[in-house]
């Protein structure tokens, strides 16, 4: 009898609802970039939710009052596995992919791998770590979508 692979990545929707093709193959995928970053993965929870949502929890937890499409919480107890949530507002994903002439679809990727990038220890505070974290989305996103 086989057993089922436990999987580290789970998907949630909170008050909004996202249609995400391929579930599995993306949760690997999100592992993967843990594997390849050389970073143990012990969990991560992505939280699908409307900009109320994302924007109060911005304002509780991190004292900012504005909109945003991704928080990350790194919830790891201690630096041998990483553990953590990740709220995505998806009415955010849809008007940035709007604005920037995107496809919803890739810039909901985007941030989904953004967000692991985070967790492995990129950072995007200065232009030079932008410049990185961006080449990395890019590739990330190239690779998963096999262009």
């Amino acid at each position: 009898m086989a057993t089922a692979k436990k999987t580290k990545i789970h998907f949630f929707s909170h008050d909004i609802h996202t249609n995400l093709k391929n579930a599995t193959n993306l949760k690997e995928f999100i592992e993967s970039i843990f594997k390849k970053e050389m970073q143990k993965l012990a969990s991560i929870n992505y939280i699908f939710c409307s900009d109320k949502a994302v924007l109060e929890i911005n304002k509780k937890y991190l004292n900012h009052d504005f909109y945003t499409d991704v928080i990350t919480f790194d919830l790891s107890q201690n630096s041998k596995a990483i553990s953590a949530e990740v709220y995505i507002s998806v009415e955010r994903i849809r008007d940035n992919a709007r604005q920037l002439g995107l496809s919803v679809k890739s810039e909901l990727h985007r941030v989904l791998f953004h967000a692991a990038l985070h967790l492995c220890g990129y950072n995007d505070k200065t232009k030079k770590e932008k410049e990185l974290m961006r080449k990395r989305e890019n590739e990330l996103l190239n690779r998963y979508f096999g262009q």
